[in-house]
């Protein structure tokens, strides 16, 4: 009988510990607004795919936040078309190269549109750039769903659980013909 009786307190044990989900912060939309904007340092890995009229591509996406400082390395298949980004207080580095208004040019040309990097830091937590106007509709889960902000429309479709909190998995950038559909696959917790 206490074997039977040990055998099912330990089956309904597992049971629990299998069937339990983490717990999500409970926090007012205000207070996580701040703290994601707030956030010092995060990093995610995902890809990239872009659309730009007739031209389009697709690429590995590593962002690395740092302070002021965001790093973006873009590879396409097997690492070809590799480029890193560095955008810093002193501009925007391509692989390297010290920052100059003509870099950023020949990148925008060669994007076939202005690459949004200053709120896409924001963005992809799923926050407004606190330093400019927008728009935002809510999900039920008290998340952003639809963000316009800098003439971008930035439709979030789906979340993953991070640290206690959902932070965005999968969106969709839309501005004047350019479609950038971001997916995320690990995601290090803003700090």
């Amino acid at each position: 009988m206490r074997r039977a009786l040990l055998t099912l307190s330990c089956c309904a044990a597992l049971v629990a510990c299998v069937t339990s989900r983490p717990t999500l912060k409970a926090l007012p939309w205000a207070q996580r607004l701040g703290n994601l904007q707030q956030a010092e340092s995060w990093q995610l890995d995902g890809r990239a795919a872009v659309a730009a009229g007739t031209q389009g591509w697709q690429a590995t996406m590593n962002w690395r936040q740092s302070g002021e400082a965001s790093e973006v390395h873009l590879a396409g298949p097997f690492g070809v078309g590799a480029v890193v980004l560095k955008r810093t207080p002193e501009g925007l580095s391509v692989n390297g190269a010290a920052p100059s208004d003509e870099m950023v040019a020949q990148l925008q040309q060669r994007l076939g549109f202005d690459l949004p990097l200053d709120h896409l830091r924001y963005w992809l937590l799923g926050v407004p750039d606190p330093g400019a106007e927008f728009d935002l509709v809510r999900n039920e889960q008290n998340r952003a769903q639809q963000l316009i902000q800098a003439g971008w429309t930035i439709d979030y479709d789906r979340y993953i659980l991070v640290g206690g909190d959902l932070l965005p998995a999968h969106m969709v950038l839309n501005h004047e013909g350019v479609r950038v559909r971001i997916a995320v696959d690990h995601w290090e917790p803003p700090r």
